[in-house]
């Protein structure tokens, strides 16, 4: 059925990805669906060509009793960062995995085989290791990410329940011998505290999934917060810390969380929240993994790190911007970017022939067309431009300034209302 509605099941061969393939294949059966066995060879066990062998003889074993299943698998290349975890590593790549195989036979869902013990133990692990609502909010049922639904159907099913439907089926399974490795701590979990603990406390596995749900509602809400303080607090430019401040300490903490998630696209680290919620004033720098945070006049912005050029960015340059498009300019460390506009904008004329070139002091720029032209320097100021934002070229024709990074169009050369015309913008690597 190569035209059939496709659904993915990450398949590592273990009881509970096997009984979750096989029950997803007998459904799929009724409702003319085709289901992919996504296997990751990790490479990390002696067995693991035996366990990718095992999945596909499952597999084309099960297709040849008429189950619509097809086995795909992927090997993992390289090896854990310098910083990086076994687990972390092998996690990373696996979604990775899965997500390529996936899309590449056109599935848009895929189902995974976490439980409620799961669940259970990630609460607990991520409780014991102090972390917020974010990570006791354990593992969502639903997930969007790369294009793609990841969803997790037995979340709510007990393990037994699992281990019961593989003896009533007759289905075999892989028993991964890491998992007895004590060295991780979820295995430590499982084999030394987990037995003392539901002896004596029997609903501890429902009870600890149930506070996984509750914190899952309080994600929801965090971030439904957040949304509506950054919608006020938050532009293209960066974050209003003063205003910020003005809300209570949680609530400015959560937005500020939010804030630094949505540009440093990984969680900032609790101690780098707590210094700018203390430390902050009016300016300001703090290191962080993705560049540097600016405080200049109550904004906080990132400025991340571009790469050192080995073209010197004082040489001078002809260019000629005259036409819509992107204009890297390697030894500059960013593009100019040029675009039709109805006005605020140049003649082609003018953008034709141009200089760009670093200050060099002394230069004029008008910013109002009724205004009077004054130094750079006062109209940075005047419009609360950083430092670090006040280093991008200039750009001339003849000697009369054009365009100023940070500031813009100089207004004695915008073009005629109605005249056809073009906006330049200077755009750093890091932004690109």
């Amino acid at each position: 059925m190569p035209d059939s509605p496709v659904v993915a099941v990450a398949y590592s061969g273990g009881r509970d990805s096997t009984a979750l393939l096989h029950a997803t294949a007998r459904s799929a059966q009724d409702l003319g669906l085709r289901v992919l066995a996504l296997h990751v060879h990790h490479g990390l066990s002696a067995h693991a060509d035996d366990w990718l062998a095992h999945c596909r003889e499952q597999c084309e074993a099960w297709a040849a009793s008429g189950l619509p299943v097809q086995f795909l698998f992927r090997r993992l290349d390289g090896q854990p960062g310098a910083a990086q975890s076994i687990e972390a590593w092998a996690r990373e790549g696996r979604y990775e995995a899965l997500q390529a195989m996936a899309k590449e036979q056109g599935a848009d869902l895929l189902l995974l085989a976490q439980h409620r013990r799961d669940q259970a133990e990630t609460f607990l692990l991520q409780s014991l290791r102090g972390a917020g609502v974010a990570g006791q909010a354990a593992m969502p049922a639903l997930q969007q990410r790369g294009g793609l639904t990841w969803v997790r159907p037995w979340l709510g099913r007990s393990r037994e329940a699992v281990e019961a439907y593989l003896q009533a089926h007759g289905l075999g399974f892989i028993d991964d011998d890491s998992n007895l490795d004590p060295r991780y701590a979820r295995n430590r979990l499982r084999l030394q505290v987990w037995p003392v603990l539901s002896e004596s406390f029997p609903q501890a596995e429902a009870a600890l999934a149930q506070s996984a749900q509750w914190a899952q509602q309080a994600l929801d809400l965090q971030r439904e917060m957040a949304a509506h303080d950054l919608a006020l607090l938050a532009s293209e430019a960066g974050l209003d810390l003063r205003q910020l401040r003005q809300l209570s300490p949680a609530r400015a903490s959560n937005a500020l969380r939010a804030w630094l998630l949505q540009v440093l696209d990984d969680p900032a680290p609790a101690s780098l929240v707590l210094r700018l919620l203390e430390e902050a004033e009016v300016h300001g720098r703090w290191p962080c993994a993705a560049g540097e945070l600016h405080l200049y006049r109550g904004l906080l912005s990132l400025q991340a790190v571009a790469p050192a050029s080995p073209v010197s960015p004082r040489s001078s340059l002809q260019l000629d911007l005259s036409r819509p498009g992107l204009y890297p300019q390697p030894g500059w460390q960013g593009a100019w970017q040029v675009e039709l506009v109805q006005n605020e904008g140049a003649s082609e004329d003018v953008l034709r022939c141009l200089t760009m070139r670093e200050r060099s002091g002394g230069e004029q720029f008008q910013p109002h067309v009724k205004g009077l032209p004054r130094s750079l320097k006062k109209c940075f100021q005047d419009q609360a431009v950083p430092a670090w934002l006040r280093q991008g070229p200039l750009l001339f024709c003849g000697d009369e300034l054009v365009f100023v990074s940070g500031l813009g169009m100089d207004a004695r050369r915008l073009a005629e209302p109605g005249a056809p015309q073009l906006r330049l913008s200077w755009i750093p690597d890091a932004r690109l």
